[in-house]
């Protein structure tokens, strides 16, 4: 076993392992025998159970000696872990029907007093050496090497299942929005602001959106600069300090630092804001527009144009029109510069091609989607996996990586599957919930 690996993951192996092996029925049939020398016989191995303190399988079907019994199974190392974790005492284990053990060191009674039948069970050698490798260094390439091999339908398949599961995720992310929010419309813009951060810039984005109290929003929406001053301000960048020592003279030449900043300190008294610490910023990107004060006047730009509404978001119904209707360009000062001081050659700055189709995969759609579930609503539902597969796949190390091993993207969906794929299963280690790691470990 790899240095990695902790030892508390260490200790659990041969457990995961042998749920592994009778999710995937990967023991020999001869091997399949009670304590007792009764025969097993393994019809359905039951629905497998992520959840603690319960069985791990949920209405599997066995044969036991010919007799047909359906109900759950429980898998763990030893036979008397089931008294040491004290499952001899919960009714929720009294509709076992079978122990699977890696050491049948005792029998099982349940709390009725009946007996359990115990079944030994061994992780064959290969699948052992095989998740070995795959959690030594570098291991994983090994696997993601072999994904060459597998069908198209499987490929297919588990992208299709990935990307419910990260649109899943991204739904409880706008539910947790809402519920701190308290409203939709503001959830949306919340999660709208997020994704001008980038990534890299996300939380902080998030953390200023949800500072600013959407009455604010709403009583100045209809003046530029006042938005741009509440978000500037709030992102913690009025602050000289922040501005690099080199363009201080111009900045304080120009004027416009000094104005807006004065805006911002009315308006901060007037709500009682406290902003972020400006030093948490990271540069975004690469090029123009590292710096985030050209991200925030976007934003105030949408705020003000109105396409930060969630009602008219619902009422677009196609990923070119949602591109035609959030193109912004940044205010006239931030059109000629970078940073407070630093001039530039004069460009509108409008949001990329690129940049909107962030903002509708990781906004639009996981708030559409959100918002269909929360109120039935199953035609906005089947509209975020519309728009997201008219979204172009998205540029980034994870999706160049598996085109080298053979998965092309060939929408957002795709993209999007790749990177709850690369997150949450390879990042993590999560080998044993993989098709692609059981495509691997089978061979």
């Amino acid at each position: 076993m790899c240095k990695s690996i902790d030892i508390f993951q260490a200790a659990i192996t041969n457990k995961e392992l042998l749920k592994y092996c009778w999710k995937h029925k990967l023991t020999a049939e001869e091997n399949r025998v009670t304590t007792d020398g009764k025969e097993v016989f393994v019809i359905d191995q039951g629905l497998h159970n992520r959840q603690a303190d319960a069985p791990d399988f949920f209405n599997a079907k066995v044969r036991i000696n010919g007799t047909l019994w359906v109900g759950n199974v429980v898998v763990t190392d030893k036979a008397s872990d089931w008294y040491l974790k004290g499952m001899d005492r919960k009714s929720i284990y009294d509709n076992v029907v079978l122990a699977v053990v890696g050491l049948a060191d005792t029998d099982i009674i349940n709390s009725k007093g009946q007996r359990i039948e115990v079944m030994r069970m061994h992780v064959p050698q290969h699948v052992t050496e095989g998740y070995e490798r795959l959690m030594d260094e570098g291991g994983q390439t090994l696997c993601h090497e072999n994904v060459s091999n597998c069908t198209m339908l499987t490929i297919r398949a588990w992208l299709s299942a990935l990307q419910t599961e990260r649109m899943e995720w991204q739904l409880s992310e706008v539910e947790r929005r809402v519920k701190e929010c308290g409203s939709w419309d503001a959830a949306y813009f919340v999660t709208l602001a997020r994704t001008f951060g980038m990534g890299v810039n996300g939380e902080l984005m998030e953390r200023v959106a949800m500072s600013i109290p959407q009455s604010a929003l709403d009583y100045h929406g209809d003046d530029l600069f006042q938005l741009e001053a509440l978000f500037l301000g709030q992102a913690g960048l009025l602050d000289l300090e922040i501005i690099p020592e080199k363009y201080h003279h111009d900045t304080l030449m120009e004027g416009y630092f000094a104005k807006i900043r004065n805006e911002y300190l009315y308006l901060a008294h007037k709500y009682q804001l406290r902003p972020v610490d400006g030093k948490l910023w990271q540069p975004m990107a690469c090029g123009r527009n590292r710096a985030p004060h050209v991200a925030l006047s976007w934003l105030a730009n949408m705020c003000y144009q109105r396409k930060t509404s969630l009602q008219t978001m619902l009422s677009i119904k196609s990923a070119k029109e949602l591109h035609d209707f959030l193109t912004v360009t940044a205010t006239p000062y931030w059109q000629m510069h970078g940073h407070f001081g630093a001039c530039s050659a004069r460009s509108d700055k409008a949001l990329t091609a690129e940049r909107l189709n962030l903002i509708i995969i990781n906004a639009v759609v996981p708030t559409l989607f959100a918002y269909g579930r929360a109120k039935c609503k199953e035609e906005y539902c089947d509209r975020a996996f519309d728009l997201i597969e008219q979204c172009k796949t998205e540029k980034n190390d994870i999706t160049k990586y598996w085109e080298q091993k053979g998965i092309k993207a060939e929408n957002a969906g795709d993209s999007q599957a790749l990177i709850q794929l690369q997150r949450e299963y390879c990042d993590k280690h999560q080998c044993l919930r993989c098709r692609f790691g059981y495509q691997y470990l089978k061979d």
